[in-house]
């Protein structure tokens, strides 16, 4: 069984979402051992307790649960199946969790990886953005074996409120789909709105009061509208990932023989404001493409 004393987890990227993540495990009495392609941005957390390591590969041999959260897919591989990745150089009986937004084919290929050299590879991404990383309220989907999840559960229980077990290995990263699915045309709307509230002449954070605890919210209209409204377009979630996301997500329902025109459109305005430079904003700069 898992506890903090018999524990070391290797935490792979420290980003706008991993650095919070990593804290509140340590926050919580777990050894934490942090790799970053950018050592600078893990420099709070070594000065708060964590250990450093130089690659994925010195962090599998010091730990026994790594945790991933990286860009995109071909991050995602290179972590786990490279010649320093976690796969290829980890220790037998070590649970190895994404929280990556990948590809359910690429979950599937590291649980089959991972089961052959007797590891446990979770597929667990979450939804949440900065805000939910930092206050320890992710959703997390989580995909592998029942008996892998059961075993991490009291880590992912450090991490968020909403943690549901999904099914087999690539099943977290269909639900999270799912997710941005839902998010996509949402935040086409919620952007039309504060838009159209501005046009007609009104207070829109008077709006947001009437319309964010109704029928029509939402987290997006609770937590980016009002950044929206002050023109702050800090990521909490980057704008160049979620077009990854909705890319992965409109690859896997063409498989499926399934339209998606909401999906699409959002992809298409995302794409726009990408080819106009604004990749490293969050994606409730949407709220730009009415203000070209």
């Amino acid at each position: 069984m898992l506890s903090n004393e018999n524990t070391v987890i290797g935490f792979i990227g420290i980003g706008v979402m991993g650095k919070s993540m990593a804290r509140n495990l340590m926050k919580k009495g777990y050894s934490v051992v942090v790799y970053n392609r950018t050592k600078e941005k893990a420099e709070d957390l070594l000065q708060e307790g964590a250990a450093w390591a130089d690659s994925p590969k010195e962090a599998a041999e010091i730990a026994n649960v790594i945790i991933t959260i990286v860009g995109y897919p071909k991050d995602v591989e290179e972590v786990y199946l490279g010649e320093n990745g976690i796969i290829t150089n980890g220790k037998e009986n070590t649970y190895l969790i994404d929280m990556t937004t990948s590809t359910p084919s690429l979950a599937k290929r590291l649980y089959e990886e991972a089961k052959s050299k007797s590891m446990h590879v979770l597929d667990a991404p979450v939804s949440g953005g900065d805000i939910g990383a930092r206050e320890a309220k992710l959703s997390i989907m989580v995909g592998g074996d029942k008996e892998a999840y059961d075993d991490v559960l009291p880590i992912f229980e450090i991490l968020g409120t909403n943690i549901v077990y999904q099914g087999a290995a690539g099943s977290g990263q269909h639900t999270k789909m799912c997710n941005q699915i839902a998010i996509a045309s949402n935040m086409i709307g919620v952007c039309e709105a504060i838009v159209y509230a501005e046009k007609a002449g009104l207070n829109p954070e008077s709006v947001l009061k009437s319309i964010s605890t109704g029928a029509a919210g939402s987290f997006s209209l609770s937590n980016l509208a009002p950044r929206m409204i002050k023109g702050d377009f800090d990521p909490g979630f980057y704008i160049k990932h979620f077009i990854k996301d909705m890319r992965i997500a409109m690859e896997e329902a063409e498989k499926m023989g399934m339209e998606t025109p909401g999906l699409t459109l959002a992809e298409s305005l995302y794409s726009r404001l990408s080819a106009l430079g604004q990749d490293e904003m969050g994606t409730q700069a949407l709220y730009k493409y009415w203000h070209q």
